[in-house]
């Protein structure tokens, strides 16, 4: 099955989880990959859904190896492991990536919802990031709204920064991309 079709059935089966109208377009993911690569090192993306993102993010040049991906659709997760050999795939919310990956990852790449996700879960989801992170390491997040997906009250409470990134208007809907971090 391509991955619009499954985009589509997983929309229509579960539109609170998919919480898009259309996947992430390949400019978005090339703008969530920009300055990702061998360097890098290990990488984790959270909600990769069809793999839009995770495309981007191996020709950036991270390698196979390098990256995990957390997907709570099971079709989405057989799809993606079956796309995308060599990459590490788990079947858990990303709110979860502590108890699976070890500290010390240069990046976290999302596609999830987050502004359709009650806030202790947001913040469930940053905790487990800022968790895995290196010291200094960027959370990549992208969102179709005009500010930051994150509550201020949970980025002081995590003590989070956020940059705005690039307006990517070539998506539908077009998204902004932002990046988040702790000061080590």
């Amino acid at each position: 099955m391509n991955d619009l079709a499954l985009f589509a059935r997983r929309l229509l089966r579960n539109p609170k989880q998919v919480s898009a109208v259309a996947p992430s377009s390949r400019h978005l993911a090339r703008a969530m990959a920009e300055g990702l690569g061998p360097q890098t090192g290990r990488v984790v993306e959270f909600g990769p859904g069809t793999g839009t993102l995770t495309r981007a993010i191996l020709a950036a040049g991270v390698a196979p190896a390098n990256l995990t991906l957390f997907e709570l659709d099971a079709d989405f997760v057989t799809h993606l492991r079956q796309d995308f050999p060599g990459v590490t795939v788990h079947h858990l919310g990303a709110d979860r990536a502590h108890e699976v990956v070890d500290a010390g990852v240069g990046a976290v790449v999302s596609g999830l919802p987050l502004l359709s996700m009650p806030a202790p879960v947001c913040e469930a989801i940053l905790s487990a990031a800022f968790r895995v992170l290196a010291p200094g390491a960027p959370y990549i997040q992208f969102t179709y709204g005009p500010k930051p997906p994150v509550p201020s009250s949970i980025l002081d409470k995590l003590e989070l920064r956020v940059e705005a990134g690039r307006k990517v208007w070539l998506n539908l809907p077009p998204a902004r991309v932002y990046v988040f971090r702790r000061d080590p």
